[in-house]
């Protein structure tokens, strides 16, 4: 694996001969294209618009102005039969009524904060609650139901989407003005690389991030217990109620959340283990091996035996929150009207560790006027 490659393959003995790192499709990739269309209006009057743009033959990509969100990356099985492998909605009312973030780019802060509440220079700010006690993913109004402003990429090895929104001081209780910009684009090998960065004018806490539910069977398609995942790290962030940090990290030797193998994600779900009793499942932060600040490396290796389709994620973040759709609760349809539910889907959101702003020895994610938050993560997708 090269900087310039961090998805080609193993690196410091990542991977594992039960995800395969080939791909049918490189072959199938024909003209990249991007096209537009109306998808409606928010409850408030605000037109949104989606976005076509992949490889009809390949892998093809959709996204919403309204949250910067993936509706659907759909690409063909082994056998050539196609489907979205994130889960999605059909409408635009229902992504306002009842979307658990599905696809959505989130922000200003992806995760949880104690209380709503973090302190900066000896001032203390509050973000409304929405999770409990707890502000999670940026608050009620997060960036998941901003109609951003976007732009399309079209470039002879690429193609895709920049999304930019301005959050002004004081949104949701954060300090300062927050400008950001997301790039979200395909290249002809099958890679979904997003591309984050922001600037404020005023001390602040960033951490975003993307929140796909993936199902490489297919949305709707069932359980992922039997899919396949590998995370390169050794340790993952112990919570308590809330799913707020709790003592220090720990290990995952002998525990079942060691993924340094690929395995089963079902296969340790059902243990007798206090964490997996207290989420009730998978949905806690991975501490990532190997992370320097830019450096973007191979993190995390998904695949299913049955479809043929695999995923492979880097990044420069310092951990990955996995969540094994513990919450799904059959109570909407999805993208193609089959209805999800529990354990249907898993997601692999790239980011600083929850809390981060209270939890001193975390890796900080103050943001200061003169400085740039800049951060990507790639989604490489294939079929073997």
């Amino acid at each position: 694996m090269t900087d310039q490659d961090p998805t080609a393959g193993s690196d410091g003995g990542f991977g594992d001969q039960q995800i395969p790192q080939h791909s049918l499709l490189h072959d199938q990739v024909g003209d990249l294209t991007i096209g537009i269309e109306p998808f409606g209006e928010t409850a408030d009057g605000r037109a949104v618009e989606r976005y076509t743009f992949g490889s009809e033959d390949g892998i093809q990509v959709r996204m919403l102005t309204y949250g910067a969100t993936l509706q659907s990356v759909e690409l063909p099985d082994r056998s050539g039969d196609r489907a979205s492998v994130v889960l999605g909605l059909p409408t635009l009312a229902d992504y306002q009524d009842h979307s658990p973030y599905f696809g959505a780019t989130i922000g200003r802060y992806g995760n949880r904060i104690a209380d709503g509440r973090f302190t900066i220079d000896g001032t203390t700010y509050q973000v409304p609650v929405n999770d409990g006690g707890n502000a999670l993913h940026g608050g009620p109004t997060g960036f998941d139901k901003v109609v951003w402003r976007a732009t399309v990429i079209d470039e002879d090895d690429r193609v895709g989407v920049s999304f930019s929104h301005l959050s002004p001081d004081g949104d949701m209780g954060f300090p300062g003005n927050l400008d950001t910009l997301v790039d979200y684009t395909l290249d002809r090998d099958g890679r979904l690389t997003i591309s984050y960065h922001a600037t404020t004018d005023k001390p602040t806490v960033v951490n975003l991030t993307n929140h796909a539910y993936f199902n490489l069977a297919g949305e709707g398609s069932g359980t992922v217990e039997d899919q396949l995942l590998q995370l390169a790290a050794d340790r993952y962030v112990p919570v308590g109620p809330g799913a707020i940090p709790i003592g220090p990290l720990a290990a995952v030797d002998g525990t079942p959340f060691d993924f340094r193998t690929a395995k089963p994600i079902g296969r340790d779900l059902r243990d007798a283990d206090e964490q997996l009793l207290l989420a009730q499942g998978f949905d806690h932060n991975w501490v990532l091996n190997d992370h320097r600040p830019g450096i973007v490396r191979q993190v995390a290796a998904a695949y299913d035996p049955a479809s043929g389709r695999w995923l492979r994620a880097s990044t420069d973040q310092p951990g990955v929150q996995f969540y094994s759709g513990n919450f799904l609760d059959a109570t909407f349809p999805g993208l193609t009207g089959r209805i999800y539910r529990q354990g249907d889907a898993f997601t692999l959101e790239t980011q600083h560790y929850p809390d981060s702003p209270n939890q001193p020895d975390y890796p900080t994610t103050v943001l200061r006027p003169g400085e740039s938050y800049q951060s990507t993560t790639i989604f490489a997708f294939g079929v073997a």
